[in-house]
């Protein structure tokens, strides 16, 4: 499960803004295996997996063929799942208040500023991702987060800048 944690994050860290479809599906499949265990409890691990993977497909579909709505979601997702990191992180224990505040500001951010908000929400949720992958609770975990997200970020925007020139 770690090693699927860790690959999802670097991919998303990556290529989070040039595969949209991609960076709503994972999380997506992330979303669905939290909501699993909250809503079903304990549970065998297929059955966790089986709500991921319908989650995570219906992201990527809908990030194909609605985008807008895709947006959205993507958006309210990322932005949840970073802020509940964040917070456990500081050593708080989260709320859903925190998951819904968090939420709304990934949504307003991916709508005014789609491509540089991709580019920071994926880094974000990718550092994140690896992170939980080794181990939140290490005390290098705050230094390793942020040096993985400026990676992320200015590897994506150079994608980016390298595409608008292509534009052109």
């Amino acid at each position: 499960m770690n090693l699927l944690l860790a690959a999802s994050g670097v991919v998303l860290l990556v290529l989070g803004w040039k595969l949209f479809w991609l960076f709503v599906g994972v999380l997506g499949f992330a979303a669905g295996l939290q909501a699993a265990q909250l809503v079903f409890g304990p549970q065998p691990f297929w059955v966790l997996w089986a709500a991921g993977l319908v989650c995570g497909i219906i992201g990527a579909i809908l990030a194909l063929f609605f985008q807008k709505l895709a947006i959205g979601i993507g958006g309210f997702v990322a932005g949840s799942t970073i802020a509940l990191h964040l917070t456990l992180m500081m050593g708080y224990d989260p709320g859903a208040l925190v998951a819904f505040i968090g939420g709304v500001v990934g949504v307003v951010a991916l709508y005014l500023l789609f491509d540089w908000a991709l580019i920071i929400l994926s880094s974000v949720a990718g550092a994140t991702f690896i992170i939980e992958a080794l181990g939140r609770h290490s005390p290098y975990a705050p230094v390793l987060s942020a040096v993985l997200v400026a990676a992320g970020i200015i590897f994506q925007a150079r994608l980016l800048i390298v595409s608008r020139k292509g534009d052109h």
